[in-house]
């Protein structure tokens, strides 16, 4: 939000913003002047003097044709300071249409350009009017009795104060209401879609599951929009409503230390007439033209952005990525029974986690709900308080990286291999993680960085070797190894994993051989669909299962291996004693 409050308070320092601002004061007078003529009128007629009265009406008119004569001025100057906004978002999606081919840039010209004008105008007139009533009223309440102003601004302020607090939670409920209308969205169109499989199948009570948590979440949206309209209508009558009882409460003890009758009826004619509907109106308009401005901004902005500002360097660490798992149920197929059954699990920010358990027990399903590739059943996941589903391609990109047991090596050199997921490295880059991982015989072999690689002749653990470094440069703080050194040597694997380790961010493993969890910080011990989490020392204690594990893993003794094709690779797992797998 705060980038498209920048582009729009660019905007308005112009020639154009400062004959606007000028063109505004005559505007001033008028809403100064209303409540001093009201107040001098009624103690003319009051005090028998119709004449005098009826001049302070007359001068009231003539100041509003003159403030009529600056706010013709005023709509002129608008054009000149909106329609260079336009032009520049024009060519702002122009320019990233003509870089990225993305066909939505037609769109974009027709729609979304359009939506930001109109917006940025309203907003420009509603915040301008807002501005001249507030100092015509501050001017003349204080011109009429400063005593009214001092009942009369203090709660003012106050509830404008609090309608724009309240602005920002608002937008983050919209935005919350608007991913739960596609949710259930897209759950009632599959159920819809499935009516007769279901029917057939007898999976009603699993379709009813399915769609009830979209729908709780709709409704839970839904009712925050709806504290947030008590929240707006509660700033109004702070700010609206409370000066004139206030005022209406004092009059007597106003009256009775010499404010005239007229006097005070001007200060509530300022209240009513000024302070009331101003107030109204730019509530209204920053809650609807404010948001959608804000909104359909931004992405115009997105699209225009360089390649390499959305790029995070590889030595900065997108921040808020905390893993957290809520009620996290997973099945694969209504009838089958849950491979995760309500697990509730938080991974920090910079934890180190090894994930193990026998094989099939849904290590790798956990995997791939965390990294968002799967949908949970029931419950939720979230990466930095948002739902994978929920975050945009690029963000999910830039959040985690996930490295399968059967890695993947595409036709290149060995450097795009690398560099994939941070095109921009550096070389001294790619070497450095290139040492860390400790695959440098391995690039050596193949000829170095500008080699050619042949994926059909590699063995399974040099494609790990190569997608591990891979991982490594990625800028997503987020690292998923799913098995991904089984096809390793224990040393080369203990190098890998140490690596990721001191790289910072948040390292989970799931765990190929049990001294993964050795050197992990914490242990995850999956037992069917139940769960311990626990640290080494305390799950011998705790877990049955983790003492099983571990007591089927012993030190490789020294022997006489049978001799590789490849000397330089590493061993298959074939090569290695099963009662070494997790």
């Amino acid at each position: 939000m705060r980038r498209e409050l920048r582009y729009g308070a660019a905007a308005v320092r112009n020639r154009s913003a400062v004959q606007l601002t000028l063109w505004s004061v005559p505007e001033i007078l008028p809403t100064a002047l209303y409540g001093i003529a009201v107040a001098r009128a009624t103690d003319s007629f009051l005090a028998g003097n119709a004449g005098q009265g009826i001049a302070w009406l007359g001068g009231l008119v003539a100041t509003a044709c003159l403030g009529s004569a600056g706010s013709h001025q005023v709509y002129g100057r608008l054009g000149e300071l909106v329609e260079p906004v336009r032009d520049d978002l024009v060519r702002r999606v122009v320019r990233g249409a003509l870089r990225t081919g993305d066909e939505a840039s037609v769109a974009r010209v027709n729609r979304q350009v359009e939506i930001v004008r109109d917006t940025f105008a309203g907003l420009v007139l509603v915040i301008r009017n807002f501005a001249v009533t507030l100092v015509g009223v501050l001017a003349g309440l204080l011109s009429l009795a400063p005593v009214i102003a001092a009942f009369v601004v203090p709660p003012f302020l106050l509830g404008f104060a609090a309608s724009l607090a309240v602005l920002g939670l608002a937008a983050d409920r919209v935005r919350a209401s608007l991913r739960a209308d596609e949710e259930l969205a897209t759950a009632a169109t599959m159920t819809f879609g499935g009516v007769r499989d279901i029917t057939a199948t007898g999976a009603e009570e699993f379709s009813e599951r399915l769609v009830a948590r979209p729908i709780e979440a709709q409704a839970t949206a839904e009712r925050e929009l709806a504290k947030i309209a008590a929240l707006r209508t509660l700033c109004f009558a702070v700010g609206g409503w409370a000066p004139l009882l206030i005022l209406l409460a004092v009059g007597p003890w106003l009256l009775g230390r010499g404010v005239t009758t007229g006097t005070l009826l001007g200060g509530l004619t300022y209240v009513l007439i000024g302070l009331q509907p101003a107030l109204s109106t730019i509530m209204s308009a920053l809650g609807d033209s404010g948001l959608r401005y804000v909104v359909t901004l931004g992405r115009i902005l997105d699209t225009d952005l360089p390649d390499e500002a959305k790029r995070a360097p590889t030595n900065r660490r997108r921040s808020g990525y905390e893993v957290q798992l809520r009620g996290l149920t997973f099945a694969y197929g209504p009838g089958a029974e849950p491979v995760l059954d309500r697990l509730d699990l938080t991974v920090a920010e910079g934890e180190h986690l090894a994930v193990v358990g026998p094989s099939g027990i849904g290590k790798s399903t956990l995997a791939g709900l965390v990294c968002g590739l799967l949908r949970p059943t029931s419950g939720r996941v979230l990466l930095g308080g948002a739902a994978p589903a929920d975050l945009t391609t690029d963000v999910l990109a830039d959040t985690r990286v996930l490295i399968p047991q059967e890695a993947y090596v595409f036709t290149g050199t060995v450097l795009d291999n690398l560099v994939y997921l941070l095109p921009d490295a550096t070389v001294g880059e790619v070497e450095s993680a290139v040492r860390a991982v400790g695959i440098e015989r391995l690039v050596d072999r193949l000829g170095g960085l500008r080699a050619e690689v042949k994926p059909d002749e590699l063995s399974a653990g040099e494609r790990q070797q190569l997608a591990l470094v891979r991982a490594y440069l990625s800028p997503a703080p987020l690292v998923v190894l799913d098995e991904a050194t089984c096809f390793l040597d224990p040393e080369a694997e203990r190098r890998a994993e140490e690596a990721f380790a001191a790289r910072g961010g948040t390292l989970i493993v799931i765990a190929h051989r049990i001294s993964s969890a050795l050197r992990a910080r914490q242990v995850l011990v999956l037992d069917g669909n139940q769960a311990t989490l626990g640290t080494h020392p305390t799950l011998q204690h705790t877990s049955p299962l983790y003492r099983e594990l571990l007591g089927h893993w012993q030190p490789q003794k020294p022997q006489t291996p049978i001799p590789p094709r490849r000397p330089s690779r590493p061993q298959p797992a074939s090569w290695r004693r099963p009662a070494d797998r997790v």
